[in-house]
């Protein structure tokens, strides 16, 4: 079955990573940018670090045989460094022009601060003007206020909610997010979001209409292969195929596909992978035999169809 993970922060995981993705079969995944576990301290490191996910990121994921797409935001605890969130919001929109971009985000609130009420609506403004889509955080402490917070600024800043992917989300938050018209992304990452066994239960309880799952797989303890498991479970416990399908793959792909820069396409007619190429003269080789397909995979309906 194939899958997409439309939240997993690729550039903390190793090429290790992507070989097992690519078994397990996700075909795509979508990296937001983030915070790195400590604070940023100047506006260029944050320039290097967006540069490395529409470039090198990017690049690295084709040659091990899935495609790379991300989004691009001032994240909510660094918003609350006023004068390195002035400077970032001013590179903002040369990456969200960039091909492979398909939302503005990880923005939103983290301790739900007024600087980053600031941020949050300067960027779901900016959203707005470039027609994009919005990858919205949901805080980690008073999640559920947090979570309406985030979705009634939106709604105020004319910002439809078929444009907004309200992420992190529980049990708590669902219903909330569902009844005003967003999108429901789960994050199955152990202890501190959601687990594949809870999952399950709310896929059945609500369905598959506008939920879908990732796995946020970063530098912490966390599964980048957490969304084909879990499609694994829901087939295992009952669910049917078509909400499992929408789930693991089909609604990360209608969201973002509002985009314009990722098609189904993308991967069920690939390009030809040769591990000799090389990204401004880097390669992602260290010494192994590199892998170089004699010509392009053969369409994977073709293959399946055969």
């Amino acid at each position: 079955m194939r899958t997409i993970d439309p939240h997993i922060h690729m550039s903390s995981r190793t090429t290790d990573d992507y070989e097992r993705m690519k078994a397990a079969g996700i075909v795509a995944v979508i990296e937001p940018a983030f915070w790195l576990g400590q604070p940023r301290t100047n506006v260029g490191s944050f320039i290097d670090y967006l540069s490395s996910l529409v470039g090198w990121e990017r690049f690295r994921a084709s040659q091990f045989g899935i495609r790379h797409y991300c989004t691009i935001g001032l994240n909510s605890k660094e918003a609350n460094n006023e004068a390195l969130a002035e400077a970032v919001m001013d590179i903002l929109p040369r990456y969200l022009s960039k091909e492979g971009v398909v939302a503005v985000g990880e923005i939103g609130y983290d301790d739900q601060t007024a600087l980053e009420d600031r941020y949050y609506r300067a960027q779901l403004q900016l959203a707005k003007e470039l027609d994009m889509v919005v990858m919205v955080h949901t805080p980690h402490r008073d999640k559920k206020a947090g979570t309406v917070r985030s979705m009634e600024v939106a709604l105020e800043m004319g910002v439809h909610p078929s444009k907004v992917v309200i992420d992190h989300n529980n049990e708590e938050t669902v219903r909330d997010v569902l009844e005003r018209g967003f999108w429901a992304g789960f994050t199955l990452y152990p202890q501190t979001k959601m687990g594949n066994e809870r999952m399950v239960e709310i896929v059945r309880q609500y369905g598959s209409e506008r939920i879908f799952i990732n796995s946020s797989a970063d530098w912490g303890v966390s599964d980048p292969l957490a969304v084909p498991k879990t499609a694994g479970l829901m087939l295992q416990r009952g669910i049917a195929q078509h909400h499992v399908q929408a789930t693991c793959y089909g609604n990360a792909l209608a969201v973002y596909g509002q985009s314009g820069q990722i098609s189904e396409r993308d991967w069920t007619e690939p390009e030809r992978i040769d591990q000799r190429e090389l990204f401004e003269g880097n390669s992602v080789l260290r010494g192994q035999d590199p892998r170089v397909d004699e010509a392009a995979p053969a369409p994977l309906e073709a293959v399946m169809n055969k």
